[in-house]
């Protein structure tokens, strides 16, 4: 048995495009929000949270998992919800005072995407009521407020992510 080491090849990713996606939130982030990323949860089921922007000072917490598309919905909604508590849960156990718990839904711009927010948009309205434009105006300035649950879209094309300011267009979801 052998084991070789190749220099230069890079850790294995699952989605290709969650990274950049990530990256162009962090680019355009406004500094009141602290981001950390790959956040373990045990509890109430075990994952990792995609990024968890901490708002500087206020005691408010958003846990936004970063989707190319989508498998299944259902299992979406219901781990982004688990993440929430699992987050919420950690700071408990970790001794920290008690947060506010909000997600955020980073979507990449595509046609299948766009068809599955057209389709099922009473149920994402349901889990993600926030206006996306709204939802980014508190992400890139200091004084918009968080208006809770939303979705943010994100354009990649080669290789590079772009935050849209508000849904892609056909979209009525987060207007």
């Amino acid at each position: 048995m052998s084991v070789r080491f190749f220099p230069g090849s890079g850790p294995r990713l699952h989605d290709r495009f969650q990274p950049p996606m990530i990256e162009a939130i962090l680019r355009e982030l406004d500094r009141r929000w602290g981001p950390t990323l790959e956040v373990p949860v045990a509890h109430p089921s075990r994952g990792v949270i995609d990024l968890v922007l901490d708002a500087i000072p206020t005691p408010l917490s958003v846990v936004g998992e970063a989707q190319s598309e989508f498998w299944r919905l259902e299992q979406q909604l219901r781990w982004s919800a688990e993440k929430a508590d699992g987050l919420a849960d950690r700071h408990r156990r970790d001794g920290r005072e008690a947060r506010a718990i909000s997600r955020l839904l980073i979507l990449r711009a595509t046609a299948p995407n766009r068809e599955i927010a057209r389709r099922f948009e009473a149920s994402l309205r349901a889990a993600y009521p926030a206006r996306s434009s709204e939802v980014v105006a508190a992400l890139t300035t200091a004084d918009a407020p968080w208006p809770g649950a939303g979705i943010v879209w994100v354009r990649v094309e080669a290789g590079k992510g772009t935050m849209l300011s508000g849904p892609p267009r056909g979209v009525p979801l987060g207007r």
